[in-house]
């Protein structure tokens, strides 16, 4: 592999490498060679841009949790319109639907990743606090909006986020889209939009 190759954006050529061997294979299939031979790039490049693996581990997770911003801006701008159930299983199913399931296990399957994301993340695992922070936002606004009663939005958020981890992990193929809804309504309330 040539090493004198300008590379536009190195750093999203390797996340999206580790993206897709993560999805792929799981926790155990990153590895740095792994990494740069998946992105195309000489086996060194990863370790100019980064001190060393577990940093472009906390690095990635963390690029992967600032991209979900916009689909909380997004949820958040959907309040007020639409169904409060179809925009939660919406905002669910695109959350566990892109890698935040395999994210979860590989900060759960590395130590020192984990302990490397405590030193900017001070609580939870990243993708699933982002998940919960965004759910509980567009609650308050509903509620603010009196579109699902007295609902806890600190309660209901975290519920709908460890439920939603459990319908999308160790699956061959996605819950069904009624499947998220089912689970989104008996959460947010029995009686929310079941006519709709």
């Amino acid at each position: 592999m040539p090493t004198g190759v300008h590379l536009r954006d190195v750093r999203e050529q390797l996340f999206g490498a580790a993206e897709r061997l993560l999805a792929e294979g799981g926790p155990s299939a990153l590895t740095s060679r792994a990494v740069t031979a998946e992105a195309g790039v000489a086996k060194g490049v990863l370790h100019r841009h980064f001190d060393d693996f577990d940093a472009f581990l906390a690095e990635f997770v963390l690029d992967r949790v600032n991209k979900m911003d916009a689909r909380a801006e997004a949820l958040l701008n959907a309040a007020g319109s639409g169904s409060v159930v179809d925009n939660l299983a919406e905002a669910i199913t695109a959350v566990f639907g892109s890698v935040a399931v395999a994210i979860v296990a590989l900060v759960t399957f590395r130590d020192d990743l984990r302990r490397r994301l405590r030193e900017t993340w001070p609580a939870g695992v990243p993708v699933l606090t982002d998940a919960a922070i965004m759910i509980r936002n567009y609650l308050e606004r509903e509620r603010e909006l009196g579109r699902v009663g007295g609902i806890d939005p600190d309660g209901a958020a975290p519920m709908l986020v460890g439920t939603g981890h459990l319908l999308f992990a160790d699956r061959e193929a996605p819950p069904s889209a009624d499947a998220v809804r089912r689970m989104v309504a008996s959460v947010v309330t029995p009686d929310l939009d079941k006519n709709d």
